[in-house]
């Protein structure tokens, strides 16, 4: 069933055509490997000898060179020739360009993305990545250049996005790649404005029903700010910047509701090493799974080999990124997932009566610093955008009529947080140490590196850029005054954070969980929650002999250990009435494998998030908290939920025991009768997959992409984040990319990322694995030249010229 057009708005702000008139051009031969010879090059200015590519069968560019500044040019330009329109929309996006070609409906996205452009010192900021970071980006942006240049003048193979909506493909600076921060990742922004709003609804303790804090902490009021007075858009501009693009009648889409939260990492990933005491072939294996927004197609990861003297790698990063940020490079391999380090914070001010360019700051009026910006607009000239900052960062919001402003301060303020670029340092790393000393430089987004190397070592390392905010008075949790009390003190010093190597275990695991030793202080206090972690290694640690195999099998696991924590207490519970013996029956018979011909998983997921958890709000908090909690049903922390079933005296009060248990036989009807009326009476045919959809959609529109029925939920190893109000679940969050990397026998590793490699619509790799992908399955990862060899799809030749 095709699901209707508003579930997919609010899943994805699905795109649809805007039409603007262009030039008509003759046909030519498609281009991104559509239609072209097994044997094809292009000349590329700027090459100082020949650069081969080989796009093996799925579509994986395998690229050698004789220099790396050769190499990352032709990077640059393989990336623009499969994903040149994703690439030219994030970097229009980005530096705030959209209304120069789209017009006057995306000025506000282009003001609220030119806030949070890098404005520092940029000798520092390319410093941060390392020696020769500047001269890769200035090479990988020559290479997207190049393609640029060669569509020029072959007009017809031209994406066909550009052709719909009027305007050509940019031409890119080097630092491009570092001023655009918006599209990182920082965690806690959001939830301190939502907890602000609960606290201010159901009273100071009403925070603990938002999540669960780690280290346990209760948040507390910042002196001289009053909760209640935050305006409901008061992130509207942070929110707006961070958006993903669409074009629907010409204006942007806002993000659906709960989407937010999802943009600050705690969608989650997945990755984990295993020593080679406990594989089937005495070496390591290293797996990954990062889970990211997944209705758009092409997706934001992209596979690529890079190969010149002295470097050898292969894995995935984001297109517009040089280099690998997931992977192996022959000696060591890598993979990351979120850590939830606190890195921002909404600072509130008081203006100075009659003057809003000033704020109150250290007992004084301070000035905030202007800049004046001209926005081009399409069709009517430059509109003048005045941007204003504080000492802490760009203002998102003035509310003269009470005398207020709001800025974000953010990590991205800072040299070196452009996101995944860190990947840089270590890409030559060949052993623990080498690649642990340069993870230790890594600052945005807050992530777990994951190793293992051929000589059998595994190990994780923490990195980010940490705020310190020891010693001055609050925690992150809540929005502060801008007054001068609440400073950071400066940054953590990363080579103080905890890591581990070899564990008596034999396991390396990552899941976004908190994973600093009790009694550190750590990071921040809004971790995801420890299912997926925990199925990973009660899994991994009954196996003797994991193979690839094993790890591919258990990358696509949907056991869920949140059924397996809530359905006990359904076991002993009786009802007169009909329904709800129905549903008791079904669920104490459901395992919590949330596989997509499940039955039970159909009724459990409907109940957990349409039913029970507005329910369990209702029952603890006044009304109005309960609604603004459950606004849109999107679970922060279903952790909550467990630990007042598991004490309910301290959470429903003297009759806890009851009260839980009233609650769960006065909602099971409800969420049975929800399922009956849209997949029959009869529970015997009732399919998780029948309720559960995942489609890749176009950026423009059209048919979708790989429409297919999805299993797993928020809380297995294969995760599916879903939109849960109404049928069909829409599938918005989880991984595309994955990699089971066999360490040592390099070509025995398996990979995949859906749909395809291109995001050309006319290449043969646009929507290639999407059918694995949704099936679960994967395809070699090749390395050597060998197998590379055997696998051959197209070989092209980069001559320098032009």
């Amino acid at each position: 069933m095709r699901p209707p057009l508003k579930i997919l708005l609010a899943a994805a702000a699905l795109a649809v055509p805007l039409m603007v008139p262009m030039p008509a051009t003759a046909e030519s031969p498609d281009p991104a490997g559509a239609g072209e010879s097994p044997e094809t090059s292009y000349a590329v200015p700027g090459l100082a000898k020949p650069v081969s590519m080989t796009i093996d069968t799925w579509g994986v560019p395998h690229i050698s060179a004789s220099t790396t500044g050769d190499l990352f040019q032709a990077q640059g330009f393989s990336a623009a020739r499969d994903r040149l329109f994703q690439m030219d929309t994030w970097r229009r996006s980005g530096l705030g360009e959209l209304s120069e070609v789209l017009g006057k409906s995306y000025v506000e996205h282009d003001r609220a993305a030119r806030l949070f452009l890098y404005r520092g010192d940029m000798d520092e900021e390319w410093a941060s990545y390392g020696p020769e970071a500047k001269e890769i980006a200035f090479r990988f942006t020559a290479g997207v250049n190049a393609y640029v240049d060669w569509l020029e003048k072959n007009p017809d193979a031209v994406p066909e996005e550009f052709r719909k909506l009027g305007y050509r493909p940019a031409r890119w600076k080097p630092e491009d790649l570092v001023r655009i921060r918006a599209h990182g990742l920082v965690s806690n922004l959001t939830n301190e404005v939502t907890r602000a709003k609960l606290m201010c609804l159901g009273g100071p303790d009403a925070s603990k029903y938002l999540a669960k804090l780690e280290p346990k902490r209760k948040p507390k009021a910042p002196r001289g700010l009053d909760l209640c007075s935050l305006p409901d858009d008061v992130l509207a501009a942070y929110q707006l910047a961070t958006a993903p693009v669409a074009f629907t009648n010409g204006k942007m889409e806002k993000k659906p509701e709960g989407a937010p939260a999802l943009h600050e990492g705690v969608g989650g990933s997945n990755a984990w090493a295993v020593s080679p005491r406990r594989t089937s072939t005495g070496r390591p294996i290293l797996a990954a799974d990062p889970h990211r927004a997944n209705t758009s197609a092409p997706s934001n990861r992209y596979i690529t080999h890079l190969s010149a003297p002295g470097l050898n790698i292969i894995g995935a990063g984001e297109p517009w990124n040089p280099g690998v940020s997931m992977g192996h490079n022959g000696k060591i391999a890598f993979g990351l997932t979120n850590l939830a380090a606190d890195q921002a914070d909404l600072y509130v001010y008081d203006l100075k009566p009659g003057d809003p360019t000033k704020y109150r700051y250290g007992g004084r009026w301070v000035s905030m610093n202007t800049a004046e910006e001209d926005i081009p607009v399409a069709g009517e000239g430059a509109r003048k955008s005045s941007l204003s900052f504080t000492r802490h960062g760009p203002v998102v919001k003035v509310d003269e009529a009470k005398g207020k402003a709001y800025a974000v301060r953010t990590v991205w303020t800072q040299p070196g947080t452009s996101a995944y670029l860190g990947s840089l340092r270590f890409q030559k790393a060949g052993n623990p140490d080498a690649f642990s000393r340069a993870a230790r430089h890594w600052k945005a987004p807050g992530s777990n590196l994951v190793y293992a190397d051929k000589k059998g070592d595994i190990g994780w390392v923490p990195g980010a850029l940490s705020p310190n905010r020891v010693g001055k008075g609050y925690d992150g949790l809540l929005p502060v005054p801008g007054d001068g009390r609440y400073e950071w003190a400066g940054f953590r010093d990363s080579a103080e954070f905890p890591l581990t190597r070899n564990p008596k275990s034999g396991l390396v695991t990552s899941a976004n969980e908190y994973n600093f030793p009790r009694g550190e202080e750590a990071l921040g206090y809004e971790w995801s929650e420890r299912y997926r972690k925990d199925r990973i290694e009660e899994v991994l640690s009954k196996q003797r002999g994991t193979s690839v195999k094993d790890t591919t099998d258990l990358q696509n696991d949907v056991k869920s250990l949140a059924a397996s924590a809530i359905l006990p207490y359904l076991k002993d519970l009786e009802s007169s009435d009909p329904t709800t013996e129905k549903a008791l029956e079904l669920l104490r018979g459901y395992d919590g494998v949330a596989s997509k011909d499940s039955a039970g998983a159909v009724l459990f997921e409907t109940w957990i998030t349409d039913v029970l958890y507005p329910a369990w709000a209702r029952s603890l908090l006044p009304q109005e908290a309960a609604q603004y909690l459950t606004r849109g049903r999107l679970m922060q922390d279903f952790r909550v939920v467990t630990d007042s079933f598991a004490a309910p005296e301290e959470w429903f009060g003297k009759e806890g025991a009851r009260a839980r248990d009233k609650l769960i036989l006065d909602t099971l009807p409800k969420a049975y009768n929800e399922v009956s009326g849209y997949l029959g009476a009869d529970p015997a045919r009732w399919r998780w997959g029948s309720a559960q959809i995942h489609v890749f959609m176009r950026p423009l529109g059209g048919p979708y992409v790989g429409a297919a029925q999805a299993d797993g939920t928020y809380h297995t190893v294969r995760m599916s984040m879903y939109l849960p109000s109404g049928f069909p679940r829409i599938q918005v969050a989880g991984p595309t990319f994955k990699m089971a990397l066999d360490v040592g026998s390099w070509d025995e590793s398996r990979a995949i990322n859906a749909p395809g490699q291109s995001g050309d619509e006319r290449s043969p790799h646009y929507d290639d694995l999407a059918a694995k992908w949704n099936a679960g399955e994967y395809f070699p990862l090749l390395y050597s030249e060998a197998a590379i060899a055997e696998n051959v799809g197209t070989r092209i030749t980069l001559n320098p010229g032009g």
